[in-house]
């Protein structure tokens, strides 16, 4: 049994972050861990607040983890505040975590800022470096890359750029393209292009949390990391095509639907 750890904040309707991902580890059959960093009233119209979690408690939720149950792979989401940041970069030093992947995530699907301005400049300083992937969409690769990011040219031009400060994977969702959800992975220097189809589906909440969630999935199976993003695009691709329609905002997907 592969065992999987999440770092991030919940989302009480269920269809993002904590919740979100460990649904995707249930859909992958494994067995699915979680430390939460911020507490988040939100739901598919929106976040309404956060509230984060004291540094050191966090800190001793993964020292609980990792001392007992140590995960195959780490996904990192939500982290909203320079100290958590610093705390769990730490902490993934201090126990030799290994198939990480990291989400930054900076801005929900429905629009609403989830992360401090001091923050980027730790996460791109701390917690990046220690990626084996890192998620960005072409919003978040435009804040990381300080770049407009509009098209295919932008996105190879941000994930160069962003290549530069880790040693892993840089992947830029094209989700927000807008003839094609193609995505670019800059990989030991290398640009390599997944095709998407665009599925005419306004419910995406959640969809960068999943994604994430599956490659740590996958990776932690052993597979290397362009095929472990193949994979779980094909994962998340299923949840969107089901269609789910819940939620008077951008709904959630299925995760569950090939169980």
């Amino acid at each position: 049994m592969k065992k999987l750890l999440t770092i991030a904040g919940t989302d009480p309707s269920g269809g993002a972050g904590i919740q979100a991902d460990l649904k995707t580890f249930a859909a992958h059959k494994v067995y699915g861990m979680s430390v939460i960093t911020s507490v988040v009233a939100q739901n598919t119209t929106g976040v309404k607040n956060v509230v984060d979690l004291p540094p050191e408690f966090v800190g001793e939720q993964l020292d609980a983890v990792f001392t007992d149950i140590y995960p195959d792979a780490v996904k990192i989401g939500m982290v909203s505040n320079e100290k958590i940041i610093e705390v769990i970069a730490n902490k993934l030093k201090e126990y030799g975590a290994k198939n990480i992947v990291v989400d930054p995530v900076m801005v929900a699907t429905s629009g609403n800022s989830l992360m401090e301005s001091t923050a980027t400049k730790a996460l791109i300083e701390k917690l990046i470096p220690l990626a084996d992937i890192i998620t960005p969409n072409m919003t978040e690769a435009a804040a990381l890359s300080e770049i407009e990011v509009n098209n295919r040219e932008d996105m190879e031009k941000a994930a160069k750029i962003i290549g530069r400060a880790i040693d892993g994977v840089v992947l830029v969702k094209g989700g927000h393209l807008i003839d094609s959800a193609d995505d670019v992975l800059y990989i030991d220097k290398k640009l390599h292009w997944v095709e998407g189809d665009r599925i005419d589906n306004p419910n995406t909440h959640g969809t960068g949390c999943t994604l994430s969630s599956a490659i740590a999935v996958n990776l932690a199976k052993g597979m290397n990391v362009l095929d472990a993003f193949i994979e779980a695009k094909k994962y998340l691709t299923g949840a969107i095509k089901v269609k789910l329609d819940l939620g008077k905002g951008r709904g959630p997907l299925d995760h569950l639907y090939n169980i």
